[in-house]
């Protein structure tokens, strides 16, 4: 590997001349710069970045744990936060917690040692149940910034990314009583989370508050996605009066779609759905579900702007900042 030495003994000036042309110092002529730049070139010169850390005290790295990678929905807010972090000339390391405190605990210990200068976390969904947040702010009290984004901890005080996911699920419920459906459900895997809860209160919020409402909310808590398709094939057998669903998570809405088909529903027509997910997930069934975006990639970028905002002016008051949905009312609405 060609060092700064190397190109100094090359050009027959020292070594601080050479750092120097390289960084555009006005104190080196046009014509030394020119030369090292290109020297550098010709021998694939590339800065020592663990020395560069090490004398500005930053590593340019930042550490993303998330629930998984397997999850549509994180896999793009990290394509977001990577966009982002390269454009501004920082790398990223990525953690899975597999929705396990002691796997996010341990993330956080492996990288707390001078590996990264900040963290952006979803947290596990252990983590929100056990409501076990002292590994955090154990970070924090080391002085290593935490940007929190989609699963935050409300009683942990940070920077933070979200959607109104209370509001999103009363205005899709709305939208279908607004489009004359008179017995909406709301069905969820997700009801230990945060954002399960705002979604199910949401969609409740909207049931009994319309006074044109006669029924109690029906919801189904789906326990996994192996057991997913017979739950709901039972719950709409069982529920045949319901005319709409809103879906709490990116899967389910999917699920229904091809369940109502096979028992022979029209829809929307008989039954409208209505899931949180993206425009590839809608591609899954047929007709395409109808969703509420929100907007993934957004988030990445938004969570790691925080972050170097933080970094950047480290006694700002903490912010959260909430990124819009965009709801797409597709051909099951």
């Amino acid at each position: 590997m060609v060092t700064l030495k190397d190109l100094a003994k090359k050009l027959n000036v020292s070594v601080s001349t050479i750092s120097k042309a390289l960084h555009d110092n006005p104190e080196i002529s046009t014509e030394t710069i020119n030369r090292v730049k290109e020297l550098a070139k010709l021998y694939n010169y590339q800065p020592n970045k663990i020395a560069q850390s090490l004398k500005a005290n930053k590593t340019k790295t930042i550490g993303v744990i998330i629930p998984s990678i397997l999850n549509r929905f994180f896999a793009q807010v990290l394509f977001g936060i990577e966009k982002e972090a390269r454009a501004k000339g920082y790398n990223i390391i990525t953690c899975m917690s597999n929705e396990v405190l002691n796997k996010e605990k341990e993330c956080i210990q492996l990288l707390s040692n001078g590996s990264v200068d900040g963290f952006l976390v979803a947290v596990a969904e252990e983590t929100q149940k056990k409501k076990d947040f002292a590994h955090f702010e154990a970070a924090q009290f080391a002085k290593i910034p935490i940007v929190m984004f989609d699963r935050v901890i409300d009683d942990f005080i940070c920077d933070k990314v979200i959607i109104n996911d209370f509001e999103a699920s009363k205005s899709a419920t709305l939208n279908l009583l607004e489009n004359g459906k008179q017995n909406i459900a709301f069905i969820s895997s997700i009801d230990d989370l945060n954002v399960g809860k705002l979604r199910k209160q949401g969609y409740i919020d909207a049931i009994k508050g319309n006074p044109v409402v006669k029924y109690d909310p029906i919801t189904l808590t789906l326990n996994s996605n192996q057991e997913a398709q017979s739950q709901i094939a039972i719950f709409l057998k069982n529920n045949k009066h319901i005319d709409g669903v809103i879906s709490a998570d990116n899967v389910s809405g999917t699920i229904l779609i091809s369940i109502a088909n096979k028992l022979g529903y029209s829809i929307p027509k008989e039954l409208s759905v209505i899931g949180f997910a993206d425009e590839q997930i809608s591609n899954l069934s047929v007709p395409k579900l109808a969703i509420i975006n929100q907007n993934a990639e957004q988030i990445g970028e938004n969570a790691f702007s925080l972050m170097l905002n933080r970094l950047n002016n480290k006694a700002s008051p903490f912010v959260t900042k909430e990124v819009a949905i965009t709801f797409s009312k597709q051909e099951s609405f």
